[in-house]
């Protein structure tokens, strides 16, 4: 693994997609506009206009929207440090594809942009942001009665999932990534788990059945092992529980409530599950106000929406194996909760991070908030510092002062 860059594996890379022939059609013409679309040189539309190419359902906004107070942007930094090199910061915005970028400090948007075809109100695919999302989903879930122990293993609730290797895993260990649950994510093998994960969802199969055909190959709560089809299992058991589809959950639960200026969207499988590791739409600003909402502990306008205490849970690397630098860990440059990313350091930053360099960075030190938006078509070169989470997270430092 590259230390300078994690490889967040919650997406395929979209040209394997291509030669596995997925498609969301079965006309012709609608599979050569998809595969011309999902090229790597064309996912700066395509990200902006999922849409277009999968099943959605609408998370709708809420009635009365929370808006950010606004400055003037304030002047970038010239450049920034990582590692001990020097980045442009205009550069590194280039090189980095970036569509949107918003810095939100004491509460005030003080910097707010857009490239490549986004804007204030377009929505854009969050990738493995989403799975934040899902966390929080989760939390709410256990606190209105509908779940009740993480210490419960997957079956209990997902007896479907017995027999695979999900069966007698405690849920816990599924919200941190330490299933054990064998993934193969070589890109580059058309024979590979996550490849078959995409050649199945891009042909509307059942997300539920994948996660099933799945085997253990360690023990539980050992190895941290990012697998995205964890957060499907989460998904499938907030689903089973609440007896409502995550849209629904979402809506109710935390779009409406955090005062959402736009509707978003959640892009499904055929047989309607959503994307829970991965699918979620939205716009900058939305997505910045998960960021409001976790930097208040759950707390909204004095309104707690997400339980205090599973904030805290979230947030923090408790089991070695979940602390940066752990040699049980297939991410050790960063720490890891509840399906958040936890920096090395004492400022309490955590993360949301998806690929082709999506992020939602909370500071609550120096009370910040920021939103990236990318189609980095260059993220899979393994040398490509402009793709580097490390970098990211040193950018989004000096942005906020730290």
């Amino acid at each position: 693994m590259n230390t300078q860059k994690l490889k967040f594996p919650s997406i395929i890379l979209f040209a394997i997609t291509i030669l596995l022939g997925a498609s969301c059609g079965t006309k012709k013409e609608q599979l050569k506009d998809f595969k011309e679309v999902m090229k790597l040189e064309n996912i700066e539309y395509t990200f902006i206009n999922m849409d277009e190419y999968f099943p959605s359902k609408i998370v709708e906004k809420a009635d009365q929207a929370f808006v950010f107070p606004q400055t003037q942007n304030v002047q970038l930094p010239e450049s920034f440090n990582s590692n001990e090199v020097n980045y442009n910061t205009q550069k590194f915005l280039d090189s980095s594809y970036a569509q949107g970028l918003i810095l939100i400090q004491n509460d005030t948007i003080q910097y707010e942009n857009y490239w490549r075809g986004q804007t204030e109100a377009v929505k854009h695919i969050s990738w493995s942001m989403s799975k934040s999302y899902v966390s929080a989903l989760f939390g709410i879930a256990m606190e209105e009665g509908f779940i009740e122990s993480v210490e419960q293993t997957v079956d209990e609730y997902l007896p479907e999932l017995k027999g695979s290797g999900y069966e007698g895993v405690k849920i816990k260990d599924v919200l941190q990534m330490s299933t054990g649950v064998g993934f193969d994510e070589t890109y580059s093998d058309p024979n590979a788990d996550i490849n078959r994960y995409w050649d199945d969802f891009g042909n509307g199969k059942s997300q539920d059945e994948f996660a099933a055909s799945l085997k253990n190959e360690i023990e539980p709560g050992t190895f941290n092992h990012y697998v995205s089809i964890n957060t499907h299992v989460l998904g499938m058991i907030i689903v089973k529980a609440t007896g409502k589809s995550l849209t629904q959950y979402l809506e109710e639960k935390i779009w409406k409530p955090i005062g959402a200026e736009h509707n978003a969207y959640w892009i499904a499988d055929g047989k309607g599950m959503e994307m829970a590791l991965g699918g979620l739409n939205a716009t900058l600003r939305d997505y910045a106000k998960l960021g409001r909402l976790y930097l208040n502990k759950g707390n909204w306008n004095g309104k707690q929406i997400i339980p205090e205490s599973w904030i805290e849970a979230s947030t923090n690397s408790t089991e070695e194996h979940l602390q940066a630098n752990s040699e049980n860990s297939s991410s050790p440059s960063f720490g890891y909760g509840y399906q958040w990313w936890i920096p090395d350091g004492d400022q309490g930053e955590i993360m949301a991070i998806g690929v082709f360099n999506q992020y939602i960075y909370i500071n609550p030190t120096t009370n910040t908030v920021i939103v990236k938006n990318s189609a980095n078509k260059n993220y899979y070169e393994s040398s490509n510092s402009y793709a580097s989470t490390t970098t990211h997270l040193e950018f989004f430092r000096e942005l906020g002062g730290v």
